[in-house]
């Protein structure tokens, strides 16, 4: 029985290529060429004297050999992952990576962000603003602040926000003329639209809003088109339209008088924001000072007793 382990660059190839069953895929994850990916899994097979590879139909299929280790070579790259991460932060200042939704970043987490600085001015923060999931067990991120999250296992979320989606406007298009007091006074506005997806909720489209209080058939050519909701909010300020506002985003604006909301209807759903870490991150003080602080911040202000 031999001791030896093949190349680490080999076992990496071979671990991407079970995962993706695609050596253009695996290539990709690499960045380096398919033949590369290749060759190396075509090493790993010399050196093992197995084949751990066969062609299936137009695709791949490990075989026998291949699937036998597969579990433990996976948990092998996790656990190396970990450990390189973990000496990277050694002798150096305490760091945060957020990833973060841009309008969140934009509307509500940039201004009270100077808050957990005062508080804590030895830890850097680091704001990756991104539509995009951020796996949080496999990436460099440590927190990710989340719309109508579902963590997997091994990660824990907590709420920041109910969410409650209402139409906002600036004040001089809420006052006219015509003056907007009711839902139908919409047909003779500009709707502003968001579009972009990956997007959890429906709810910042038109349709399906006004469909919840029987207002349907307004006209569709009477709209502005957004794929970047502060570029949507940016131009309901600048009194260009109508937009459907999350509650929590449009919050700063309607307290500083940038927007109004016009209208008594809104919609109350089960999705919201929610601040998202793995388990093994809690573990470290920085992490949990940060959900901490942004609980703390995102809670509602208690009710003033009148004197």
């Amino acid at each position: 029985m031999t001791d030896w382990l093949p190349s680490l660059n080999a076992l990496r190839a071979f671990d991407a290529v079970s995962r993706h069953l695609s050596y253009r895929k695996a290539a990709e994850e690499l960045s380096v060429t398919p033949a590369a990916v290749k060759q190396l899994v075509q090493g790993l097979e010399r050196s093992l004297d197995r084949a751990l590879v066969k062609r299936q139909g137009r695709g791949l299929a490990l075989t026998e050999t291949g699937m036998a280790g597969l579990a433990d070579l996976h948990l092998a790259f996790e656990q190396l992952h970990r450990a390189v991460t973990k000496m990277r932060r050694v002798e150096r200042r305490q760091s945060l990576t957020i990833s973060v939704e841009p309008s969140f970043a934009g509307s509500w987490l940039m201004k009270r962000l100077q808050g957990f600085k005062a508080l804590y001015p030895d830890i850097d923060v680091l704001i990756d603003a991104s539509l995009r999931l951020v796996d949080l067990a496999r990436e460099e991120a440590d927190i990710g602040i989340r719309y109508g999250a579902k963590p997997p296992s091994g990660h824990i979320a907590h709420r920041l926000f109910d969410e409650e989606i209402v139409p906002v406007c600036a004040p001089g298009l809420a006052a006219g003329p015509p003056p907007m007091k009711t839902l139908a006074d919409l047909r003779q506005a500009t709707l502003i639209e968001f579009e972009m997806t990956p997007w959890p909720s429906s709810w910042l489209k038109w349709d399906a809003w006004l469909s919840t209080f029987g207002a349907e058939d307004f006209d569709s050519d009477r709209r502005i088109r957004f794929n970047d909701y502060t570029v949507a909010l940016q131009a309901a300020i600048a009194g260009q339209g109508v937009v459907l506002g999350s509650r929590p985003i449009v919050q700063d604006a309607l307290d500083a008088g940038l927007l109004v909301a016009p209208f008594a209807e809104s919609v109350r759903i089960q999705e919201g924001y929610e601040v998202v870490a793995t388990e093994e991150a809690l573990a470290r003080p920085e992490v949990a000072a940060f959900v901490a602080w942004i609980k703390a911040a995102a809670a509602p202000e208690p009710a003033r007793t009148p004197r």
